[in-house]
């Protein structure tokens, strides 16, 4: 087997697991919390530990991808796996929710596995499959995303919720172990110049095309999570008094996931072919013309059907998304790109959440699709003007040149 497919399927299972390790635990904080005590503002103290990590993630993705830069991926990938195995088994052992505050706050300064892994990929693969290997490991996140919730909930039901925190952990430590032996990282160019985030915000202000690529992330996570505190209230109101309606909930939250496994390497392979900006054209397109038209059905069959349609497109924006940073970006600068795309994705998610509740809470849940919508289409038009059709040379030269200038 080449050395790039090897490391696409290597990296793919440790993404998998990861990826389920963290749903694995997420959605059962709040819960954890009661457990552990927390009867009085549960849901301030859910909110706080669930924004703790994107914005301790936020300030501390620069940093990781400088040293990534230096370094290499794959050690940053290393770091984050044996991290996150710590703190997932030391959550098992709290007693109180400000021991689970700060180890939410190290887990967005420490980790940065799939990021890692997304810089390696797009670094040591043929440019002609580059938007199939990323479109893999985003299938990888997606998968493990829709599994871990159902490994998580069996294991807490049948041993409790410490112990599907310490799984979560073993998870992660088996996908480092796989990376220690079985990735390789060839291609790498080894940064000379020295270290500073400040620097590198401003060499990345020089490149436009990239920071309007990290404008672009912001907008789509934070649209994406402005859905996510009203969807089960809607889900729930469409099914009415239909029987196991949390069950049903869940389903229709993986739809979205479960689109993008079956299509996710589809849109890999044509964005090898036409250009991760198309892709990202279409996605985006097809993601905000899905989101408002999922205001035009009442019952749940038909939410269910236009959610998966809207999943079909939404999951090509993210692999093209990662794609331009590969095509923007000099090798050298790689660790440190993917670095402040991965800040913008915290953004992003910090202020989804914040914006739906709010909207939702003041109009009504019909508005947050709209607006989300809007967005999203909003997004597309950006896209449409931009000038990504081809990265030359000379861009790759100027970017570094104003790397080392600074």
């Amino acid at each position: 087997m080449e050395r790039w497919k090897r490391n696409m399927w290597v990296l793919w299972i440790g993404v998998f697991f990861t990826s389920a390790s963290y749903s694995m635990v997420i959605p059962f904080l709040p819960l954890f919390l009661l457990q552990i005590g927390v009867h009085q503002h549960t849901e301030i103290w859910a909110g706080v530990l669930f924004s703790a990590a994107f914005l301790a993630g936020a300030i501390s993705s620069p940093y990781w991808g400088m040293l990534a830069d230096k370094y290499g991926r794959k050690p940053m990938i290393i770091r984050a796996g044996f991290s996150l195995f710590v703190i997932y088994t030391l959550t098992a052992f709290v007693n109180n929710p400000y021991e689970l505050l700060l180890l939410r706050i190290m887990q967005g300064l420490l980790t940065g596995f799939i990021p890692g892994a997304i810089a390696l990929i797009g670094t040591n693969t043929p440019k002609k499959n580059v938007g199939y290997a990323l479109a893999m490991i985003s299938t990888a996140t997606a998968s493990g995303g829709i599994i871990g919730p159902l490994l998580g909930g069996g294991i807490s039901t049948l041993v409790g919720n410490r112990w599907s925190f310490a799984s979560g952990g073993l998870l992660v430590l088996l996908s480092t172990i796989l990376v220690i032996y079985m990735v390789t990282e060839d291609n790498f160019t080894p940064c000379t110049t020295r270290g500073s985030v400040i620097n590198d915000i401003r060499t990345a202000r020089a490149n436009r095309p990239f920071m309007l690529v990290l404008l672009l992330t912001m907008v789509t996570v934070c649209s994406l999570m402005t859905i996510e505190p009203v969807l089960p209230l809607y889900i729930k109101k469409l099914g009415g008094s239909v029987e196991n309606i949390s069950f049903l909930a869940g389903v229709i939250f993986s739809l979205p996931g479960i689109a993008s496994i079956l299509f996710g390497a589809f849109w890999g392979r044509l964005a090898d072919k036409i250009g991760f900006r198309t892709i990202l054209i279409i996605g985006l397109c097809g993601g905000g013309i899905g989101t408002v038209a999922q205001i035009l059905f009442h019952d749940i069959w038909g939410f269910s059907i236009i959610r998966f349609i809207f999943g079909i497109f939404f999951c090509a924006v993210f692999p093209a998304l990662n794609g331009l940073v590969v095509k923007l970006t000099p090798d050298d600068f790689r660790g440190r790109a993917f670095g402040l795309n991965q800040t913008a994705n915290q953004i992003g998610g910090m202020l989804g959440p914040v914006l739906g509740g709010f909207i939702g809470g003041v109009f009504t849940i019909h508005t947050v699709f709209l607006i989300t919508g809007i967005f999203l289409l909003i997004a597309m038009a950006i896209a449409w003007k931009s000038n990504w059709k081809n990265t030359s040379t000379k861009r790759h030269e100027k970017f570094r040149s104003t790397s080392t200038s600074v």
